[in-house]
Parts: structure tokens; sequence; C-alpha cells
């Protein structure tokens, strides 16, 4: 058995090809899993459970099918789709985490987050993380007309355009020291993120002279990927 791990698909209307990718994942490789864990930015934004566009909605039978057919998912969520709610949840069978947990996989205690908590550099997000996780600002934006938050969300995405644009890259990588605090706080060897858009495997030293291992999952833009995690290690597999 294997359990697999997907993240930053960035599903939204203008590409109907990711979410026809992810339509083929959920009906082929994902059935064979032990479970599926979806660790952020699953659609490219999320204006509330009481806007559920229609591709959303296909994504909810689907992921709801999965679900029927005894493949739990657990999803953390992402600096795109934070207000993600209970109701949405309910209706694909979605499992709703904190987001930091440490699953243990085949005997590994690995710890699961979606990953923008490590990116400490860039702190003009950052600064934007912390007012958007507060309930009271939650509270306030979906308590505005869905047109006005529709409006919001198209001018952060241009925003968070313009701002990945122009920032340096290192900026907005993980910070290597936050990342061995994230493992020394956990008491882990292993964590899987996403947010990145960089996969890849990587080795860090911890403080005990540990080997720690990194995996950054991949995302979507140009083609469906997935992590399959066993009792005989971790590998990237392309759909």
């Amino acid at each position: 058995m294997s359990t697999l791990f997907i993240s930053d698909l960035h599903l939204h209307e203008g590409r109907p090809d990711v979410t026809q990718w992810l339509t083929d994942f959920l009906a082929g490789p994902a059935r064979k899993a032990e479970a599926l864990y979806i660790l952020g930015d699953l659609f490219e934004y999320w204006i509330g459970d009481d806007a559920v566009p229609p591709q959303a909605e296909h994504v909810a039978v689907q992921l709801a099918q999965l679900d029927a057919a005894g493949v739990p998912c657990y999803f953390i969520h992402g600096n795109r789709d934070f207000l993600l709610g209970p109701a949405y949840a309910e209706q694909a069978g979605l499992r709703l985490l904190a987001e930091e947990v440490v699953a243990n996989l085949y005997g590994q205690p690995t710890l699961l987050l979606h990953g923008d908590t490590l990116c400490t550099d860039d702190l003009e997000y950052q600064a934007f993380r912390q007012q958007s996780r507060d309930p009271a600002w939650q509270g306030a934006m979906l308590a505005q007309s869905v047109q006005d938050r529709l409006r919001i969300a198209q001018e952060a995405r241009a925003a968070s355009k313009q701002h990945t644009g122009s920032a340096a890259m290192a900026i907005m990588d993980v910070n290597t020291d936050t990342v061995l605090e994230t493992f020394r706080r956990h008491a882990v060897t292993r964590m899987i993120h996403g947010h990145t858009h960089r996969p890849a495997f990587h080795e860090h030293l911890l403080d005990d002279g540990s080997p720690g291992q990194r995996i950054v999952l991949a995302d979507w833009d140009t083609k469906g990927c997935y992590l399959e995690v066993s009792a005989a290690g971790a590998k990237a597999i392309d759909l």
C-alpha cells in the first residue's frame, strides 16, 4: 500500500486541462492508494463555500467518489484556498487538517504542511498571511457580497503575480533556519510540503547530526505530478 500527496494545482476556470488531469488522477492512481493528502492550493482562489463555481462542484463529486471508494482524502489549506470551509469539505468528503500535522507514514513520523510558513524571508507575504488567517478578518471578508469577494480575489491574484515577478527568487523560497527550527519543533526527520513550485528532495543536517529529508511537491502548471510514499520510501511520479 502507499499514500499519495499532491499540492498546488491552482484549479480555475481558465485551465480545464488541469481539472481533467485531476479527474484522471482521482479515477486512476488515487483509487489504489491507502490515502490521499492535498497540501494546499487545490484552487487558484476561494471566496467562500457559498460561492462554489461549477468547476469546483465537479471536483467535489470526484473527491466524494474517491472517499466512497474507501480512500480517505485529507486537506491542508494553502495560501490561495485558505477560506475553504467545512461545508465544501463535507460535500467533497475532505477531512480538514491543521496547518501543520505529523503523520506516521509506514513507521516514519512525517511533518505535512503547505510550506508557506517556511518562506519567512518574504516579509510582505508573511504580513498578509498573518492578517488573512485572523478569524475576524475572515469573518469580515465572508460577510461581503459574492461580487465584492470575487473582485477582491481577482485583485489579490494580480498583486500576487506582480509580487512574484518583482521579488528576488531567494526571498520566495524557504528559509533554512526556519526549516531547521520546524524540524526541531516537531521532532521529525522528514517533512513534505508544496507552495514553492520547486519540486525536489532536499537533505538537511539536523541539530543532532542526523539527516533530515524535506520533500517539495510539484505544482501542476505544465503537467500533473504526485508523490507516492510507501514502506519502501518516497518517489515523485508524473501523470
